[in-house]
Formats: C-alpha cells, sequence, structure tokens
C-alpha cells in the first residue's frame, strides 16, 4: 500500500453514498431492440438536461413493501427493495405500472388512471388489489458515483420488458419527452451533439448495444442474479478536457495510484518533454520513441526524492535529449541506474546517462546471454542478484528496491518492487494495453509463465497494488492483473495447440492466420514470434 506521505494530494473523504434505482424499459421493435429514455429537467441538481433512464432515491417504503411483491428464487432482500424503488419511480416519473391483479392480468390505463403519482405508491397498489411485478425486474449493472461528484449514489441498473398496452407520459416535472431509442442510435446522437447523456449512461448503451433482443437482455441478467458489471469510474484530463474510465480501461490504474480519493487533477496525456510526477518519490519520463513495439514510448523511472537521491530505471534508447531531461528530473542525482532488460529500447541510455553524472552511478542489472540478438547486448558494471534490495536514506526517508529475476520477455529480464510503497517496476514481463512479445531463442514461454507466478507471489507478500510498466498507464489491482494476463497466455495456448492438431503438417504462418484470428493480420509477423515460444513450449511438455 503506498505510503501516505508520498500521496501528491490531500487525502479527503468522499461524499457519502445514497442508495438508488434505475430501470432501463425495454422492447423489441422492428428496427431492433430500443429502451425507454428521458430528458431530465434543466434544474436538476444531478445531470440537469442529460437523457437519461428513470429512477431516483431508494425509500423506506420500498423495502416495506416486501409482502405485496412477487420475487423471484434467486432475489435477495436487497434486490427486491431496489426493485420495488425502480418500479415505483417508473410509476411516478412516466405512469409505468409493473403491477398484477391477483388473477394475473397485468394492471392497465384504468388502474393507472386511478393512482396518484404522488401519494405513497405501495398503499395505493394494496387498496387495488395489485401485486408489485418485481419478478420481471432484472439487476444489469451496478455504477458507483464518481469520488470526486458532491452529490453520489450507490445505484443498480435493472432491466425490464415494458408493459404492453401501457403508454409512458412524463411527470413534466423530473422527466420529459420519454423516446424510445435503439442504444446505438442513442449513442450517435450524443456523438453528434443532438443527445446529451452522461459517462454511466453511455458506458450501458455501448454494451446494451451487443444485444438484439430483450429476451437476450433478460436472460444474460436472470443467469446469475448478479450485476453484469460493477463500477465507480475515476476522472482526469485528456487533450485539455475531462475524462472518465472504468476499471477495466488502460488509465485507471494510473488514476487510482495518482487521485486514490477521486481528485481530477491528473493530465494523461503522453508526452516527453518533461518528467510525470505519480508519487512524491516516482516520476515516469516517456522517451520519444513511439511504435508498434512501443505503443507510446519507453518509460523511465525515477524512484527517490531530493533527500535520498534517485535511482534510474530502464534509462531507455541512447537519445541525448531524453537522457539529459531524465538527469535534470533527478537534479543530478541518481544513485543508481537499473536497466530491467537488455533490449536496445531500454538499456542503450544506461552509459550515456552514467557519464553525465559526476558520481557515475553504478548500473545494475543481469548481462545479456548468448541467446540475445546483436543489438541486445548489454553488460551493467555489477549483476543484480534475485532478492537483492537497493536502498536509498536520508531526510527520515527510505526507499527500497526489491530485484527479483523474471526470465521469459528476455533471458535476462529483472523486476523491481518497492517495498515501501507495494509497487511493482515490470518493464516489459507484464505491459498496460498489450502483451509482451516472447520471442525465441532469448524468450521462453515456459520462464514466462514461471515468472509470472512468482510475480503473483511476490504481489502477495509484499502487498502491491500497482503495476508501472514499461509501455503504457500504470496497472491497479496487480494481482488480478497478473492473473489474468497468464489465463490470456494459457488461453492463446489452448487456441493454437487446436491449430497444431487441425494443420499437423502446417507451418507457422498458417498456424499464426487460425490461432490469431482475432488480431489484425498487420500484426501476425509480430504474433508468430510468441506463437513459435508457445510451440516451443507446447512441444517441451509433449517432450516430458
Amino acid at each position: 500500500m503506498v505510503r501516505s506521505s508520498q500521496l501528491l494530494h490531500p487525502q479527503r473523504e468522499p461524499v457519502a453514498l445514497r442508495p438508488a434505482a434505475t430501470v432501463l424499459l425495454l422492447r423489441d421493435s422492428p428496427v431492433g431492440l430500443e429502451v425507454l429514455m428521458t430528458r431530465r429537467s434543466m434544474t436538476a441538481s444531478f445531470a440537469p438536461g442529460a437523457y437519461v433512464f428513470p429512477g431516483g432515491g431508494v425509500d423506506p417504503a420500498d423495502a416495506a413493501a416486501h409482502s405485496q411483491s412477487s420475487r423471484r428464487p434467486g432475489q435477495n432482500d436487497l434486490h427486491l427493495t431496489q426493485a420495488i424503488a425502480a418500479i415505483r419511480e417508473s410509476f411516478e416519473e412516466l405512469g409505468v405500472l409493473f403491477a398484477r391483479h391477483a388473477d394475473g392480468r397485468w394492471a392497465d390505463e384504468a388502474d393507472i388512471a386511478a393512482l396518484d403519482r404522488k401519494a405513497p405508491f405501495a398503499a395505493q397498489c394494496a387498496a387495488r388489489g395489485l401485486h408489485l411485478a418485481a419478478d420481471q425486474v432484472f439487476i444489469l449493472a451496478h455504477w458507483i458515483t464518481d469520488r470526486d461528484l458532491p452529490r453520489r449514489f450507490d445505484v443498480p441498473f435493472l432491466v425490464a420488458r415494458m408493459p404492453e398496452g401501457q403508454t409512458p407520459v412524463a411527470d413534466e416535472a423530473e422527466q420529459f419527452e420519454p423516446v424510445w431509442v435503439r442504444p446505438q442510435d442513442a449513442l450517435a446522437r450524443h456523438e453528434a451533439g443532438q443527445f446529451f447523456i452522461i459517462f454511466p449512461t453511455i458506458r450501458t448503451l455501448e454494451r446494451l448495444k451487443a444485444f438484439h433482443t430483450v429476451d437476450e437482455v433478460l436472460a444474460a441478467c436472470a443467469a446469475t442474479e448478479e450485476p453484469l458489471w460493477t463500477s465507480c469510474p475515476r476522472g482526469g484530463w485528456l487533450a485539455g478536457r475531462e475524462v472518465r474510465y472504468m476499471e477495466h480501461e488502460s488509465a485507471f490504474g494510473e488514476l487510482a495510484l495518482v487521485s486514490p480519493d477521486g481528485q481530477i487533477v491528473h493530465h494523461l496525456d503522453w508526452q516527453s518533454e518533461q518528467a510525470v510526477t505519480l508519487l512524491k518519490n516516482v516520476q515516469r519520463l516517456t522517451a520519444p520513441n513511439p511504435g508498434v513495439m512501443t505503443g507510446p514510448g519507453t518509460n523511465s523511472y525515477l524512484v527517490g526524492d531530493p533527500h535520498t537521491g534517485f535511482i534510474a530505471i530502464d534509462p531507455g534508447p541512447a537519445d541525448p535529449d531524453h537522457l539529459e531531461r531524465l538527469w535534470r528530473a533527478a537534479g543530478g542525482q541518481i544513485r543508481f541506474i537499473v536497466c530491467t532488460h537488455s533490449h536496445s529500447d531500454h538499456s542503450p541510455g544506461a552509459a550515456p546517462l552514467q557519464a553525465l553524472c559526476d558520481a557515475k552511478p553504478p548500473i545494475l542489472g543481469l548481462a545479456s546471454r548468448p541467446t540475445a540478438r546483436a543489438n541486445s547486448q548489454f553488460t551493467p558494471d555489477r549483476e543484480l542478484a534475485d532478492g537483492e534490495r537497493l536502498v536509498l536514506e536520508g531526510g527520515g526517508a527510505t526507499h527500497t528496491l526489491r530485484a527479483i529475476h523474471t526470465p521469459g520477455h528476455a533471458a535476462n529480464h529483472v523486476c523491481l518492487v518497492l517495498e515501501e510503497d507495494g509497487l511493482l517496476f515490470s518493464g516489459d514481463h507484464v505491459l498496460n494495453g498489450s502483451t509482451t512479445v516472447i520471442d525465441p531463442p532469448d524468450g521462453h514461454m515456459g520462464d514466462y509463465l514461471a515468472s509470472l507466478d512468482k510475480l503473483a507471489a511476490a504481489c502477495d507478500d509484499h502487498t502491491i497494488d500497482f503495476i508501472l510498466p514499461a509501455h503504457g498507464h500504470v496497472l491497479g489491482d496487480a494481482r488480478q492483473a497478473i492473473t489474468q494476463l497468464k489465463a490470456h497466455r494459457l488461453k492463446r495456448e489452448a487456441k493454437i495447440a487446436s491449430a497444431m492438431q487441425a494443420l499437423p503438417h502446417g507451418t507457422l504462418q498458417d498456424w499464426v492466420e487460425k490461432a490469431y484470428d482475432d488480431v489484425p493480420p498487420r500484426l501476425w509477423p509480430v504474433a508468430a514470434r510468441s506463437l513459435q515460444a508457445h510451440v516451443d513450449h507446447i512441444r517441451e511438455g509433449v517432450g516430458a
């Protein structure tokens, strides 16, 4: 866990959450699945003027109405209360009534006309012998309002089929202009500036457009009785505007590291002109070498502070401007230079960076092995032992980096753990936004998978929460990221094994086309390198 003393922004307690419920009313139409949306009042305290799904706060009376509501066997008390809240809000805002008579008939226009939208809802239904159809309301998603907002809600997004024979009529107080719209059309209109929708609505519509019928949506929700996804987004700045991200998106982890309490202050734009401060003791400077293999560029890191001096991790290519900027960001106080491995975008800058420093800090890492390619030759001043600790001390602070040998991407690959703050500097072993290439003979798939297990264990031993890769933004939920990465590799290997069985006399090109059919063909030449590593690993297993 990151020390509070190293956080950039003062800690604060986010606003308390209010329970709420939102419902997506769905129908099938000749043009496809449609969802009912309404425009919020321009004077609303939350998302004024936005097109939304009906919903609102959960009332104590909603929990009290369990006895007059039908429920599914797997529908727990919380989900039942939320469904009742959604039913009540649908009636109050749109005059849509999810209720049945004792004989099973759905409520009709006469029932709706007899009820007062402003009077206690459940009591009126009971008086007319109506039973709330909560069993027809399913949970789709769970959204928690961003940590930075002054009003926050804990809200399930529920789904239900629009009752036949009913027509939505907005209350003209909170909601206006009910409209049936296909999810993809709503998104297109929003992009054109004609249909204002907020982030959770956008992301929900994006997922909803994958379904073709109401039955498909309801079946997916009924299968688990749990949200298909849960998210509390985080915000930052990109290209001069405020942006938000869900947990699975590439920038989320970096925002969680820099602004754990949700302050929207961090800029996510890639640039190479100056170092980006991630914590008081961690800076990142991205080399100006973007490309297919390097993404936005190679990340060089500085760990330390002016009192302790700094450790430079992966100085990158021998780019004089980049190295001078790295040296200046450290105030010239570089105590160690560490290369995670010998590839040409990581280690060539080590010697010229050392030459800039008056104290000539030692260059550390592992020497390139005989299997390394000619352009990946590297000899450190001293090799780092597995588990060796590099310690910076000064001004009452200590920053300790522990080396972990992780062969696989390269035979001499090393990762580093900042012990006091639970950070993993992963080099090319774990990337954000792509999987690393395993290029035999210096790369080895068996070693790579074993090293992932080693890093997973390190996450447990050192309470590692974040991964700082050599390419891409910071990754959060480190243990899960490593677990998912290994699962992805094994899934790909199974697909390659199937291709080999289907085409036993095939070539690498034949197998690439079958096993990487979900990857653009322009990337197949790169994928072929990792495919060879997988093939070698499969054959090693067969031989064993």
